[in-house]
């Protein structure tokens, strides 16, 4: 019995029917839940990218979210307004991303001078109200930015919060904000202010020439000099972990801020640490600006010995050194910070003098 062998256009129709019938029961599928597919996409705002970034919507909502919070950052208390003035804006970086600044003035009196404040990692510009009327009642001025590297975000600023691409552009963007401060106030004398990490900051940024024509002196409060990869500050000095003040109520006023990062600190973050540390191990002895360092010996969280490295090698003319003993390591939120701060504005006033001779 000879069986017959179905034709090509026979096949051809099969195959046609049974894809029309999966595309039919996609479409009834799809009719019955339009959205699924792009509900299931949305509905975690914070999803990751192939390359393990987060969405560029995610970034744009969380950086709107802390600038709103940011700017509700009390500067001046109503009954000081008569005073004092603070006022918020946005600066563009070196990278084109927006940088969240504040400014102090007092209302009256000539500007004895300007300071730029250079926060730690992870803390923000708005937690220095306390030392910038400090400063004010002494007629000093004060700028402060929440600084951001490339794609990360500190305080209100753009970028992933606490994420730290490259602290060669904080150095950048150190520079191009002084610039401008500068430029608009070119007969008053400028310092320049750095805590922690930003300590580093400005030590580095201290080593360019042109920096370093802007500027009559920096001051370092427990600067980041020398550390090691097992080092707290690159683990991370959080609420769970090292304690940075003697003070229980600035403890937790610094770790219930919303703007101030206490996650687990990034990978990218820590190697960048290592990287500008060890850059300033090496080059220490080419800081000629004057300089006035400051360290408690209680810090776990940057080595007050490298302090003492610093004001041994660098090559300044006009050097100080400032040890407070038991102290820890946010000195300007220690119960005596207002000590400290008397010991900073003093130190700036003696180099005025001295510029004068």
């Amino acid at each position: 019995m000879r069986r017959s062998v179905p034709s090509l256009a026979s096949l051809l129709r099969v195959v046609l029917l049974l894809h029309s019938l999966a595309t039919w029961f996609l479409l009834l599928i799809l009719r019955r839940n339009p959205i699924s597919s792009r509900t299931a996409a949305a509905s975690s705002p914070r999803r990751k990218t192939v390359k393990g970034r987060w969405s560029m919507a995610a970034e744009e909502e969380d950086v709107r979210r802390r600038r709103e919070i940011a700017e509700g950052v009390e500067m001046v208390s109503p009954s000081e307004e008569m005073m004092w003035r603070g006022e918020t804006s946005v600066f563009e970086g070196t990278r084109r991303r927006a940088l969240f600044c504040r400014s102090w003035m007092p209302m009256s009196g000539d500007l004895r001078g300007i300071m730029l404040i250079i926060h730690g990692l992870n803390e923000h510009s708005g937690r220095y109200a306390h030392f910038a009327k400090q400063l004010m009642a002494c007629n000093f001025g004060v700028y402060a930015m929440d600084w951001i590297e490339s794609s990360t975000g500190h305080g209100g600023s753009d970028g992933l919060h606490g994420y730290v691409p490259s602290l060669d552009h904080v150095v950048e963007d150190t520079g191009k904000f002084l610039e401008k401060i500068k430029s608009q106030n070119p007969d008053t004398p400028c310092f320049l202010f750095g805590h922690s990490t930003g300590g580093a900051v400005v030590l580095k940024a201290a080593t360019f020439p042109h920096i370093e024509a802007l500027v009559e002196g920096i001051i370092l409060t427990s600067p980041a000099i020398r550390v090691k990869p097992a080092h707290p500050i690159v683990r991370g000095a959080n609420k769970k972990g090292i304690p940075v003040s003697r003070d229980p109520a600035a403890m937790l006023a610094k770790y219930s801020d919303p703007l101030v990062y206490t996650g687990p600190i990034r990978v990218r973050t820590g190697h960048e640490i290592l990287r500008i540390t060890s850059y300033l191990m090496q080059n220490l002895k080419y800081i000629t600006l004057p300089f006035l360092v400051l360290h408690g010996t209680a810090d776990r969280v940057t080595d007050p010995l490298a302090s003492q490295d610093l004001y041994n090698l660098a090559s300044s003319k006009h050097k100080n050194i400032k040890l407070y003993e038991g102290f820890l390591h946010d000195l300007l939120f220690e119960p005596e910070r207002d000590e400290i701060g008397a010991d900073i504005i003093n130190w700036m006033l003696k180099r005025l003098q001295q510029k004068q001779l």
